[in-house]
């Protein structure tokens, strides 16, 4: 997923140099700052901003990186609100030139305005977002509402507005460079999107509005890390753990130790529905305990229950619609989208949900018959599917998790998969730098160079789940590309896969590796950024488009010459045996019922909740889950949605409102994008070059679907994802 820069607790403010989803340590604030201390103070807002601050002047590390060995948690605060009055200022002088707006006088000083707001942000996105604590968790709640107003009084400021349309109103007759007209046409949308139309009543209910909804998606955000923590399975008795190996046994120990549950066992949730542990833990019971500690997580009726808060950003979303003049907040979210409507997104999902359900269907006959030749009693449920089917696997492709495992070591995958395959399509190479400060000691940090050898980025990577990190996995920035700042990009990575116990490997899951190779594909969507405006660049880009570069990278994952660099096991040294290989192959398209349709599920879900009109009552959110995937006859009693309503960061606290159907739209174009490769010969250098000269770099610079044709030489076909997910037979070779 990608990680829109500025979500954590604010939505993006497009003209600032500035688009999915626990757990085993606890908080480690960053280091104090060696420097002397200073009794100059800056004033701010609220309170006073120390001139040693380390976000008041850009960082001397290389790359502008941020010095994370001496920010305080104490930092952030004061310059946040520091940050906002200088950007005010620098939009305000902006709005107040006397001089008729031209584009140098006006998108020039926008793109280089709030500089210091940039710079606490995205440090402390990435920090609260991955090594949080209750001290950063405040700053969220206290900024979240003000940095709402900030944005919406750049927004709603008429005289900048007036500016803006006036240069939009001639971009024809400008003679401005692609890139520069088309900064104009977004930044007028984003003006649009954001009220500055409004009259000066419906802006004021636009901006309590947006500050409400802001309040609640942090505390929505915070609820649920609460949530997540609480809901995981502690068990005493090791017994009811049969089948977990004992590297995952010694985990759920060090994971217990970490809570000072000495003697006991935890198994931390992850943010998806569905649990890892599931597929071994043998004992029924353990299982169905497991199961809804994940699905009730938050829904106990205590102070980390969400339902309340979700039913009410619903209804503000709706309204926020209604106000800049749409049927529902999704109709407004999507009109900048490459779908356009809802409408569009939902009858594309239309075209996967029966297939997906038909072979979940046949998957879940499977899996009752292996339940039936066991004598086992009971009807298959949701907490039994991917214990079986891990045995269907075995059964029907003679393929054990556990035998794959060993030749999937994470820094292995890292450096000759993810990398090597980097180095093969693009020439990039990467070497380890031990002397930039990280925001916990399990980041590490690479330098990247390009194929004549010069540096171009640095790319930070947190693997390992932590009680205080967010669930899932994302990329983001924290320092964006841009030849007007001079800036090259900072780019990280994090996930949530499972820290082994001191001295053990640390031993993954396909679809962990899988994973690797799909934020790493974000990873290169920024490293390439190569645009002149930093509101341009990278993946700055519609979320129906921005998953697309993340996609297509997971492809380069089972290429053979890439799966064979890497799929090595972590004693032996030796490959992979091609009889597995071959396994693996043939499994391929295994269990993508399901998959598809809790995913399909979950999207679907998202559009319900935000096609909601605005004169709707406030919901139910458990009926009015269960009415959606009635609706939409996707309400497999065996396969629930990936999400949850109550436990929705995506939709809820991360900027996938009314966009989750992105990560289905962006499965067609990467695969229809991967046989376009596969049509030119597959990995080459020459395929490489082509797609990160005309995608990888261009950010948001063209119109998107424009650009995907450019490239592809045609309009996106279906026809490729329904056959790489297993949702069509490939037509028989005579």
């Amino acid at each position: 997923m990608l990680r829109l820069r500025t979500l954590v607790i604010a939505t993006s403010i497009a003209l600032a140099a500035c688009s999915q989803q626990s757990n085993e340590q606890a908080s480690q604030p960053a280091p104090a700052s060696t420097a002397p201390a200073k009794a100059s103070t800056v004033a701010a807002p609220g309170g006073e901003v120390s001139a040693v601050n380390p976000f008041l002047e850009p960082s001397t590390l290389p790359f502008q990186a941020p010095p994370f060995d001496k920010i305080k948690d104490g930092d952030y605060k004061p310059a946040f609100e520091e940050g906002m009055k200088q950007h005010l200022a620098e939009i305000e002088k902006i709005a107040d030139n006397a001089d008729a707006p031209t584009f140098e006088n006006t998108f020039i000083p926008m793109e280089k305005s709030g500089q210091l707001m940039q710079r606490v942000m995205q440090a402390f996105n990435a920090v609260s977002g991955a090594n949080t604590n209750e001290t950063l968790q405040k700053v969220q709640e206290e900024e979240a509402p003000k940095l709402a107003e900030h944005q919406d009084a750049i927004f709603m400021n008429d005289k900048l507005f007036k500016r803006i349309q006036t240069i939009y109103d001639q971009r024809d007759s400008l003679k401005l460079d692609p890139e520069s007209k088309r900064l104009v046409e977004v930044t007028y949308r984003n003006f649009v999107h954001g009220g500055a139309k409004l009259s000066d009543a419906d802006k004021a209910k636009l901006k309590d509005l947006n500050k409400e909804e802001s309040t609640l998606s942090t505390q929505f955000t915070n609820k649920l890390l609460a949530a997540t923590k609480a809901g995981a399975l502690v068990v005493d008795d090791k017994s009811k753990l049969d089948g977990l190996s004992e590297g995952d046994l010694g985990a759920a120990v060090e994971a217990a130790k970490a809570r000072k549950l000495d003697g006991k066992w935890v198994l931390p949730l992850q943010n998806t529905t569905q649990q890892p542990a599931l597929q071994n833990l043998n004992d029924r019971a353990t299982r169905e305990q497991l199961f809804k500690n994940s699905w009730d997580r938050a829904e106990k009726g205590d102070a980390n229950d969400t339902r309340d808060m979700i039913a009410r950003i619903a209804q503000i979303r709706a309204e926020q619609g209604k106000l800049l003049g749409f049927s529902s907040y999704a109709a407004w979210k999507l009109e900048d989208q490459m779908a356009k409507t809802p409408e569009a997104a939902i009858n594309f999902m239309d075209k996967l949900a029966p297939a997906a359900t038909a072979r979940a269907e046949r998957e879940a006959k499977d899996i009752q018959d292996v339940i039936d030749q066991q004598k086992g009693g009971f009807k298959v449920e949701a907490w039994d599917w991917n214990h079986y089917s891990e045995q269907v696997r075995k059964a029907k492709y003679d393929l054990d998790e556990s035998q794959i495992k060993p030749y999937f070591e994470l820094d292995n995958v890292l450096q000759n998969g993810v990398f090597y395959a980097a180095n093969q399509l693009y020439g990039l190479t990467f070497k380890e730098r031990k002397d930039i400060p990280v925001w916990q000691p399990d980041v590490r940090v690479f330098e990247v160079f390009d194929k004549d050898g010069t540096s171009m980025a640095l790319f930070y990577c947190d693997y390992y789940k932590r009680d205080n990190k967010n669930g899932g996995a994302w990329m983001s920035n924290l320092v964006d590309q841009s030849k007007l700042m001079g800036t090259k990009p900072v780019i990280f990575n994090v996930a949530n896969f499972t820290k082994p116990a001191p001295g053990q490997p640390a031993l993954l899951s396909f679809d962990d590796v899988i994973t690797m190779f799909h934020e790493f594909g974000h990873g290169l969507h920024g490293i390439f950024a190569n645009t002149q405006y930093p509101s341009l660049s990278g993946a700055n880009t519609a979320r129906d488009f921005v998953e697309f570069p993340s996609q297509f990278n997971e492809h380069w994952a089972t290429d053979p010459k890439i799966f064979a660099n890497y799929a090595k096991n972590y004693q032996t040294k030796e490959p992979m045996p091609q009889e597995l290989v071959e396994k693996i192959k043939k499994a391929k398209t295994f269990n993508k019922g399901y998959d598809m349709t809790e995913l399909v599920g979950a999207a679907l879900l998202d559009m319900s909740w935000h096609s909601l009109s605005a004169d709707a009552p406030k919901q139910d959110p458990d009926k009015f889950e269960m009415d959606a995937l009635t609706k939409a006859k996707i309400n497999l009693s065996y396969v629930p949605p990936r999400y949850r309503s109550s436990y929705f960061q995506h939709i809820w606290g991360n900027g996938y409102a009314a966009g989750y159907y992105a990560y289905l739209w962006t499965e067609m174009l990467a695969d229809d994008a991967f046989q376009g490769f596969v049509d030119k010969g597959g990995m080459t250098r020459e395929n490489g070059d082509r797609f990160r000269a005309m995608i990888l770099s261009q950010g948001n610079t063209q119109d998107l679907a424009t650009m995907y044709k450019n490239w592809r030489g045609k309009d996106p076909s279906i026809e490729p994802m329904l056959l790489n997910r297993g949702l069509k037979e490939a037509p028989q070779k005579k």
